[in-house]
């Protein structure tokens, strides 16, 4: 069987000797049996999912491994030859719920690496394996051992800054995507995927196992497990609800050209060429009153019987405040000189 994922990277562990987050600049998806064999030769591998702690000896010689199989880890491991800090070789055999905070960490970075898509890889649990960490100028410091490193750095007449308190870190500290732009960076967590070509405004925001397949235009929230299709634009204040956030096992989604008006909410996944209107919030339950060509009412139907669904305009009846449905005559296009991110 082909093993699922490796990779080699740098940890942080807390005064108890615990890891609590792992860096990992070159993840590796399906890598060779030939590469796992000659690795498994040099470290104590038992074939399984695995997270192993490798001196700066065993670096060296991973180095000259990755080196035989041309593989993008050979420079990094040869420069970890020198380091002081916790070196870790991960090795995945399976794609199993993860069970060291190593493994999540890998997973995460699969993922905002674009190795895999959202929904890709199994990450059952991975809230109750995470650490609440303190983001900070010097790094992960677990939350129990803030108070005092902050004392330690006024002594030294220095500012302690902490960006964040979060189970997750920004994306951007582990991995920039290629083709994109972000304009503030802490509001796309590790775990995202953003696709070639998407821009993300102030007030969007990514969450983990979720994001974009191409070019689009973020200005609101793509909350946890939420995938947008390509052309699709996400406006100003909208929010899709999440799988965490009450969607229960339903994935939410939009397809591509797409527009998600200022404002507006969305609880069921859409198809291709859709439109909400600004200021719209459809949730699954929704009364949505079906219109013919003629813009004459046919049936009511509940939200959810529309999930999938392509070429829909959704809009409210400023008269009636009821819930409108028709066919989408006219699906957006981005504009190809704004959303250019080369």
């Amino acid at each position: 069987m082909a093993t699922f994922s490796l990779a080699f990277g740098t940890a942080t562990k807390n005064a108890a000797g615990k890891i609590i987050e792992a860096y990992f600049p070159n993840p590796v998806l399906n890598p060779s049996a030939d590469l796992v064999t000659d690795l498994a030769e040099l470290v104590s591998y038992d074939g399984n999912n695995q997270t192993i702690e490798i001196s700066p000896t065993q670096a060296a010689e991973l180095a000259s491994v990755f080196a035989k199989h041309s593989d993008a880890n050979e420079k990094f491991a040869a420069a970890a030859a020198n380091s002081k800090q916790t070196l870790v070789l991960v090795i995945l055999a399976r794609d199993e719920k993860p069970t060291s905070v190593a493994e999540g960490y890998l997973k995460l970075q699969l993922i905002s690496h674009r190795l895999v898509k959202p929904h890709g890889t199994v990450l059952d649990g991975i809230f109750g394996l995470l650490h609440n960490i303190a983001w900070t100028n010097q790094g992960a410091i677990d939350l129990p051992e803030l108070a005092e490193r902050q004392m330690q750095a006024r002594l030294s007449g220095e500012v302690l800054t902490v960006n964040c308190v979060d189970k997750f870190p920004k994306m951007t500290d582990y991995i920039v995507p290629t083709g994109v732009r972000i304009a503030h960076t802490a509001r796309v967590r590790l775990g995202a995927h953003v696709g070639e070509g998407t821009t993300i405004m102030h007030e969007g925001f990514v969450n983990f196992n979720a994001g974009t397949t191409g070019v689009s235009m973020v200005e609101g929230r793509i909350s946890a497990g939420v995938v947008i299709g390509e052309g699709t634009d996400i406006g100003g204040g909208a929010s899709i609800m999440g799988t965490l956030s009450g969607g229960g096992q339903l994935v939410i989604s939009m397809g591509g050209n797409c527009l998600l008006g200022a404002n507006a909410g969305l609880g069921i996944p859409l198809g291709d060429r859709c439109t909400v209107e600004s200021g719209l919030y459809i949730t699954s339950g929704s009364k949505v009153q079906m219109l013919d060509a003629s813009n004459q009412a046919v049936e009511v139907v509940k939200a959810r019987d529309l999930a999938g669904k392509s070429d829909l305009l959704f809009r409210r009846n400023s008269m009636t405040g009821t819930i409108e449905c028709l066919t989408n005559k006219t699906a957006i296009e981005l504009n190809s000189e704004l959303h250019s991110n080369n």
